[in-house]
């Protein structure tokens, strides 16, 4: 886990040309907030594994009981539900347009009007993602957002985003914010709640800390800038329209001779805090005002993976007096610092984490007398024997072991690693909670630390799911769903509301690039991905329970691509590396070089002859009829740039789709009947990224096909039951998770059921209500079919001014409509501000919606939804006719 988390990365370098158009500038006008309800057609939910990634910073409101905040480094922000003791996910509706908004810099709580929230977002700083940061804000705790867009990019994903928070709000006048920008872009602020923001210019040191000045991928040699901002309650009073703003405010700057600076007139001028120590970064700065003390936790990298020494120092606000109150001797650590957290209802006790303390483990710290004396959370009772103050239970989330069964002083699990997030509950003295590079753990029972009584650390992590999906299967039979994943390898799960007991093992590979499975023996199954060292290729003949590793030829340093015959006796695999594609009979005991194909070429197999397998590369395809000892060259003319990913359809030879390419070439959806001879270029697909098939619909003969994609000019996962002539899309603007572009299938058992895969928020599985055929689309020009739908119209939700409508349109006759247009009249000045799935125009009260290319289309007795949010005042009464035609 000391390796970046590039993964989103890397799909952002296939992503980097012409994502993110158009950017407001900060605080230019935007349109009103996006509500959308779930289709009723689809419900969405997560394949639960319960955590996987990064969890850098967690968030407590300080005036408000259990209103508390996580982000996440590439998988979006959530808030806790205390009732459900579960997270709920709170940027779903970031689109594919904006996928760095799912990587969130920092959270700001706001504790004079606890409804609002902002998340900073974004996810690199370098060309990895071509978008600009922006600040969220959110009057509804994040139910809802507007968006101010900034003129410079924020690092979610980037070196030192364990810092912080570099998002604050002034505690008493709530209406101005500000935040740390890197990149030497220094520090901004906003005084109208987050609309608009302007540069600090009176605040001069831009962080020129950089991590690896030699890196010329950006990524490590990203300047660090202004890394949290605390204010000091004490100097300000009042909250809403009467309140002063607090006047003290700490910066803590990516510079290690001049970490950390003050200003006493709220901002307007700003001085380097005088006899501060040097040599180091201030990860965190937290202030106990009612002591008067700012603790300051130190390291001498920006993390959150390196870091070989740290201090902790504590600054007397009223008397400038400066304390080293390390809970160990510099000489001494082997890691920096960074969780910091006081107890706010007992301010002298603090506690702070040794966040990149690796082996054996990583350590936390606690003070009761503001850092006079410190305990551990454990220590040698005889070395390598450890006496625990804690007792750790991961039965809820038991993969969390690694499967492993270290060698004393290590443990398994282990207490944590990336340990950067650390907070006490503000109004529970016994509720502590702790971000790994995982998990999020947790704690109920803390205070028992000071007695030397055994106390329960457990995850609370559910309902947060941070993986990044790599690939995906749903066999014919045995487990429902296997994948391939980020940082965790994978799982077998079967019961997808069920976290899994372990990753695969035997060996455990740190990501899995590859999965496939035999088609006629779905017990069979193969994988490969990356492993320090190899192997890196193993097989299943049980479905998945268990695996054991192949050989490898020479030259393989990455996972690749692999693939399985029909008949589970042969295997292709193309690994990263100089090694090329090889070609198998039995298990990997023994690898031929293929011939006729080049190096790093994607594999797959047939689905019904096991001795033939496909291969693509730069725009051509390539066949093999021999096992994969030779390949062909087939069709040409492919999209030659930009992620190119195809399957082979079950139970039809050599019936191919290929989906893939770049803006600016070739892109699309592509579909061949002869074995990769000739391809036809599928019309009304924009852009195509991911195919996957599913059971076919009822009354059906062709599987159900499923793909993350662009059609009719909106983006979406679209499902098509008529081999590709007609497509609806299935999620909604609510449900867009990014980017999906990695993997997609639906489930050979279940119509309509599909599995996406997101790259930081797991594995979303879709199901529908309704299970009727013949959905699709129209071309836009297409007349409408005879008058035989009506329409429902329900308010979904309400707000003050403001609400979420929906209308349901049903084929009631009996041929297929071929277009629809809905009106009414609103009784009550009702006016529509924002519309999904549909045309939607107001003239006066009148309001008409029409179908979109892709649900034009609607069989008898099927029907079709769309949405929109509208205002009111007054009073909110339905109209009282809808007309459809």
């Amino acid at each position: 886990m000391r390796r970046p988390r590039l993964l989103a990365g890397l799909a952002g370098l296939a992503l980097t040309a012409g994502l993110l158009a158009g950017a407001l500038p900060a605080g230019a006008a935007e349109p009103a907030p996006a509500r959308a309800a779930a289709s009723p057609a689809y419900t969405w939910k997560n394949v639960r594994i319960d955590g996987g990634g990064f969890v850098p910073g967690l968030v407590f409101n300080r005036t408000e009981k259990n209103l508390l905040y996580a982000r996440t480094d590439i998988g979006g922000a959530y808030r806790w539900d205390q009732a459900g003791s579960a997270w709920i996910p709170l940027l779903d509706h970031v689109g594919w347009d904006d996928w760095g908004h799912t990587g969130v810099v920092s959270l700001a709580s706001d504790t004079a009007d606890p409804d609002r929230v902002y998340a900073a977002v974004g996810t690199y700083t370098n060309d990895w993602d071509p978008g600009t940061g922006a600040v969220l804000r959110s009057a509804d705790r994040g139910a809802t957002w507007r968006r101010a867009d900034l003129p410079f990019k924020l690092g979610g994903n980037m070196p030192g985003r364990g810092m912080g928070e570099r998002l604050a709000v002034d505690p008493h006048k709530n209406s101005v914010l500000y935040l740390g920008a890197p990149s030497g872009n220094g520090l901004w602020r906003s005084t109208d709640s987050g609309a608009t923001w302007a540069k600090v210019t009176s605040f001069t040191n831009p962080g020129g800390y950089q991590q690896d000045p030699t890196d010329t991928s950006g990524y490590n040699s990203d300047e660090q800038g202004i890394v949290w901002v605390t204010f000091d309650e004490s100097t300000g009073s009042g909250t809403g329209a009467g309140a002063t703003a607090t006047k003290t405010i700490y910066v803590g700057v990516g510079d290690k001779e001049n970490a950390v600076y003050r200003s006493t007139d709220a901002g307007a001028t700003w001085t380097r805090l005088a006899g501060q120590p040097t040599g180091y970064l201030a990860h965190k700065g937290v202030l106990d005002a009612e002591n008067g003390y700012l603790y300051l936790a130190y390291s001498d990298t920006a993390g959150p993976y390196d870091g070989g020494r740290g201090k902790v120092w504590r600054y007397a606000t009223a008397t400038g007096e400066w304390k080293d109150i390390s809970p160990v001797a510099e000489a001494d650590t082997h890691h920096g610092f960074s969780g910091l957290t006081v107890d706010r209802q007992h301010p002298g006790t603090v506690m702070v984490s040794a966040y990149s303390s690796w082996w054996p483990d990583t350590q936390i710290f606690r003070t009761t007398d503001s850092g006079s004396t410190w305990t551990r959370a454990w220590d040698y009772s005889s070395y390598p024997t450890r006496a625990n103050r804690y007792t750790m239970d991961v039965s809820s989330v038991p993969w969390l072991t690694w499967g492993g069964n270290p060698t004393p002083p290590e443990q398994a699990p282990k207490l944590g690693w990336m340990t950067e997030a650390l907070e006490i509950d503000p109004f529970d003295p016994d509720r502590m909670l702790y971000g790994t590079g995982a998990t999020v753990y947790g704690t109920t029972e803390l205070t028992k630390w000071d007695t030397n009584t055994d106390f329960t650390i457990r995850p609370m992590v559910k309902g947060l799911e941070e993986t990044a999906v790599l690939d995906l299967v749903s066999p014919p039979s045995g487990a429902p769903l296997i994948s391939a994943l980020g940082d965790v390898g994978g799982f077998r799960h079967t019961d997808l509301s069920a976290v899994p007991p372990m990753m695969f093992t035997s060996p455990n590979f740190t990501s899995t690039t590859s999965l496939d499975y035999a088609e006629t023996k779905p017990d069979v199954l193969v994988r490969s991905g990356h492993l320090d060292g190899g192997p890196r290729v193993a097989f299943s003949t049980d479905n998945g329970a268990n695996w054991f590793a192949g050989q490898e030829p020479a030259g393989v340093t990455g996972g690749g691509t692999v693939a399985a015959a029909a008949d589970g006796a042969r295997f292709v695999w193309s690994p990263e590396g100089t090694a090329g594609v090889h070609a198998a009979t039995g298990f990997g005991t023994s690898w031929t070089a293929s011939t006729g194909i080049p190096a790093g070429a994607t594999v797959e197999s047939d689905r019904v002859d096991p001795k033939t397998f496909y291969g693509f590369k730069d725009g051509t395809f390539y066949a093999s009829a021999d096992g994969g000892l030779t390949f062909t060259a087939r069709a040409t003319g492919l999209p030659a740039e930009g992620p190119v990913r195809f399957k082979a359809v079950p139970g039809k030879k050599g019936d191919l789709w290929l989906a893939g390419g770049a803006p600016d070439g070739a892109y699309g959806l592509w579909h061949s009947t002869d074995g990769g001879a000739t391809f036809a270029k599928v019309a009304g697909v924009d852009q195509a990224d991911a195919i996957g098939f599913g059971k076919a619909a009822p009354g059906a003969s062709y599987p159900a096909l499923y793909s993350s994609a662009k059609i009719g000019g909106v983006r979406g996962i679209f499902r098509s039951t008529d081999a590709g002539a007609t497509w609806v899309r299935i999620n909604d603007d609510a449900h867009q998770w990014g980017w999906t572009g990695a993997t997609i299938t639906g489930d050979p058992r279940v119509y309509g059921r599909v599995y996406v895969a997101t790259n930081g928020r797991g594995i979303v599985y879709g199901d529908t209500a309704g299970t009727g055929g013949g959905d699709g689309g129209t071309d836009p020009g297409t007349p409408p079919g005879p008058a035989a739908c009506t329409a429902a119209y329900t308010v979904q939700s309400q707000w003050g001014g403001g609400f979420t409508g929906q209308v349901t349109v049903r084929n009631t006759g009996t041929a297929p409509l071929t277009g629809w247009k809905v009106g009414w009249e609103y009784p009550a000045g009702q006016r529509v501000t924002q519309a999904w799935n549909a045309a939607v125009v107001q003239t006066g009260t009148a309001v008409t919606a029409t179908h979109l290319p892709y649900n034009g289309s609607v069989p008898p007795g099927g029907s079709t939804t769309f949405g929109f949010n509208a205002s009111w005042t007054g009073s909110n009464p339905p109209p009282a006719v809808l007309t459809c035609s």
